[in-house]
């Protein structure tokens, strides 16, 4: 197992190349199983995420290979209809072969998924729009079992705007017969990327971008090539490690539109940014002032951002609320902040940060992908040295970050330790 040793105290300073998005190719790639053939997803991370995903397509006979960041999936084999534990119990996303697998074949056998150690986010809603096209769904032994011989359009609202949900229904409702409206779409960026790749794919998609999906079934897919989008939520990490070190870096390989929310309160708590079509520029030259932020779904405040704004509000003097709408329990990094001398009480949701104190090293420890690039940040301007463990969470998500972030001046380093 290996952990991060950090020094503290270095200003960033450079250029920063952006990773294609994690949760952009997990929803990509389940698509290949919509139409059998081959298909060449450029701009793929090299992360544990994907490669989790690959072994469990290649667990139902498709060929997969990543060179470099360039994803080759060849799905003309399909042998296998069930994700098994051992798979989806690593990452929630591998639910994602549910849709296609029904759609294309008629039947399903999918684990219950694992991931992350925080939070209820159930299944309901990805469960609950199959039924309404078609599809019969059962639980037995952990599994869900699904079959239809022939999926039919149909209207489904989801209740809570759902990544997850919007995508498998919208993959599955490709091949329906018939028509297919979705109301309260998932708005994410990584859904909308879906859409456009599904529409490549020869699907008949309206509405792209929008909360109201109409999906006119076709009878059949192609494959397609694609290339997945910036990953917003790595940018926005890097953004915050530069703030918070007083630094000046250039993030390149950016939407800038997927980060509208975040550049808004970045520019509130004082940093100076210059934002062009595919490129950041930050400069900070002070302590941030504090600024509240409330998650909220897309295009509000990303709740995958909040662990790492909480992070840079330490360095802000003053009171900082951090609400978190989403995954109520999603503060695991909290007691772990205190042991770097953090000051934050949390009620109801709710973080207050009084920030302005000052941080010492100290042993901490992952316990999710977000709060894993929280403790990072945090380390960079804790005094002294600090020990990052069960790094395997932030493998997950971004690739290879102690490189970037030694490339921008940060004195980190990758170690093999015995300590779990």
């Amino acid at each position: 197992m290996d952990k991060f040793i950090i020094e503290g105290g270095k200003r960033l300073v450079g250029r920063v190349k952006v990773s294609g998005a994690k949760n952009g190719s997990l929803a990509l790639m389940p698509a290949s199983l919509l139409a059998p053939g081959q298909y060449n997803i450029s701009n793929t991370p090299n992360l544990r995420d994907v490669w989790t995903m690959s072994r469990l397509l290649t667990s139902m006979g498709a060929f997969c290979e990543l060179n470099g960041n360039d994803l080759f999936i060849d799905s003309s084999n399909i042998t296998s209809y069930e994700a098994p534990y051992e798979h989806v119990k690593k990452m929630r996303a591998s639910f994602y072969v549910l849709g296609p697998l029904v759609a294309r074949y008629g039947m399903a056998k999918v684990s219950l998924p694992g991931g992350c150690a925080w939070g209820p986010r159930p299944v309901d809603l990805h469960l609950k729009g199959l039924e309404k096209l078609g599809a019969t769904v059962e639980m037995e032994s952990g599994y869900i079992l699904a079959k239809a011989d022939k999926l039919h359009g149909a209207k489904f609202h989801f209740d809570i705007s759902s990544v997850g949900a919007t995508g498998n229904v919208l993959m599955a409702a490709t091949l329906a017969k018939g028509t297919t409206l979705l109301t309260n779409a998932a708005l994410e960026p990584e859904i909308t990327a879906l859409a456009r790749m599904l529409v490549k794919m020869g699907a008949k998609i309206n509405g792209i971008g929008t909360s109201i999906l109409e999906i006119e079934g076709v009878d059949e897919l192609h494959p397609t090539d694609e290339e997945t989008i910036p990953d917003r939520i790595e940018a926005a990490t890097f953004l915050i490690a530069g703030a918070i070190t007083k630094g000046n870096i250039e993030v390149q390989n950016v939407n800038p539109y997927h980060l509208t929310t975040v550049l808004e309160k970045l520019e509130e708590s004082g940093c100076k940014l210059d934002v062009n079509a595919d490129t950041i520029q930050l400069e900070m030259d002070s302590d941030p002032l504090p600024i509240d932020i409330t998650t909220s779904i897309y295009p509000g405040f990303p709740t995958d951002v909040q662990a790492q704004w909480l992070s840079y509000m330490l360095k802000a003097d003053g009171l900082t609320k951090i609400k978190e709408t989403i995954y109520a329990d999603r503060f695991k990094h909290v007691p772990e902040l205190l042991r770097l001398g953090a000051n934050v009480e949390l009620s109801d949701a709710t973080a207050l940060v009084r920030g302005g104190k000052h941080l010492n090293g100290a042993i901490v420890m992952s316990s999710d992908l977000r709060a894993s690039a929280s403790l990072l940040i945090a380390a960079l301007v804790s005094e002294g040295t600090s020990e990052v463990l069960r790094v395997y969470h932030i493998d997950r998500g971004y690739e290879t970050i102690e490189t970037k972030l030694k490339a921008l001046g940060a004195s980190i380093k990758r170690v093999k330790t015995d300590l779990i």
